[in-house]
């Protein structure tokens, strides 16, 4: 079943309520934390925040992916005491036949230049932060600077085409170049630094569906980090969603991709710790029709093992370190953000 990932996750449009258990020590697992860790709503009242981003100064860079109703979705600026100032606005926002949202997604934030993706536009956008201060009027979609990748995705020729394009998450590599996942074509694009070439970098592989029927699902890209020597990319499994079968994949600098850790469920995003293991958010357990609220995990994964460290979160689908205490996790359906001091 071929899809933007944003079909995948609307099997759980319905009321939702936040919740966070638990959350011991992510950056050393083998030590027992010696104080109980401080979680709080960071900021509320958001659009389906999708994607997060933190500066210099302690402030979030947030993308909003809107209603699906009008072009509302924005770029947000939410200052370190949790205030929300709109940056961009108007970015189209639709919805799905199945009714999910799409709009933007991902972001990241390079010196003073923040690039955004809208995976159904297939555009990149680019946006100087230093142009902005809180308080000012924000622009308008339409005023700044992108680079149609989608074009560049769909008519290339994959062996296992799937038509598509959903640039949904991105980073940097070596020499500043831009490594992008795409949801739709499930593959790993790169934007060379200073000229804008792309190339298909990496395919993402599907994997055995033990259920059998369909023998393969597909291993849908949602994450991608860069430790410096590898890229490690997280994966949301195609329907029937089976359990435990998400994986994390490890892409050499050649982009040869090969199994760094499994035995997950879906993966919505991948950060890395202190440490550079990489800590990763699981959506949710999937019933058979629906995923249960409140399942959402945050796991540390090594090749040796998969530890949870949080249970209870409401379908989280982004995760930001900022320092080395303090981590921010998107709840997009709560229109919330929330705040771990560690």
């Amino acid at each position: 079943m071929k899809k933007h990932l944003h079909i995948f996750l609307s099997f759980i449009l319905l009321a939702c309520t936040t919740g966070c258990e638990h959350l011991p020590d992510l950056i050393d697992l083998d030590k027992p934390h010696p104080n109980k860790p401080l979680v709080t709503p960071f900021a509320s009242g958001l659009t389906a925040p999708i994607g997060i981003e933190t500066d210099a100064q302690g402030r979030l860079w947030v993308t909003e992916a809107g209603t699906g109703l009008a072009d509302d979705g924005q770029l947000s600026l939410v200052t370190p005491q949790g205030t929300v100032y709109p940056v961009v606005t108007g970015f189209p926002s639709g919805l799905s036949p199945e009714g999910a949202v799409y709009g933007l997604n991902h972001l990241i934030l390079r010196g003073n230049t923040l690039w955004m993706l809208h995976g159904v536009e297939g555009k990149l956008y680019k946006f100087d932060v230093s142009s902005f201060q809180p308080g000012d009027a924000p622009l308008q979609a339409s005023e700044l600077e992108y680079e149609d990748l989608g074009t560049f995705v769909k008519a290339y020729e994959f062996e296992d085409d799937t038509n598509e394009s959903d640039l949904f998450n991105l980073t940097t590599g070596p020499e500043g170049d831009l490594y992008i996942v795409d949801a739709g074509a499930n593959a790993i694009i790169r934007r060379k630094n200073g000229t804008g070439e792309l190339s298909i970098f990496a395919v993402v592989p599907p994997i055995p569906n033990p259920g059998g029927d369909p023998a393969q699902v597909e291993s849908v890209p949602t994450g991608i980090v860069f430790d410096g020597q590898r890229f490690l990319v997280s994966t949301f499994t195609g329907f029937p969603f089976p359990q435990q079968q998400a994986t994390i994949y490890e892409v050499d600098l050649q982009g040869n991709t090969s199994v760094y850790s499994t035995g997950l469920k879906n993966i919505t995003d991948i950060e890395l710790g202190m440490d550079k293991k990489p800590v990763v958010l699981e959506y949710g357990t999937w019933t058979g029709e629906t995923f249960l609220e409140n399942s959402g995990t945050i796991v540390r994964s090594t090749q040796e093992k998969n530890t949870r460290l949080v249970t209870g979160l409401n379908f989280p689908n982004s995760i930001e370190r900022s320092g080395a205490k303090t981590y921010y996790v998107a709840q997009t359906f709560d229109g919330l953000i929330q705040k771990a001091i560690l």
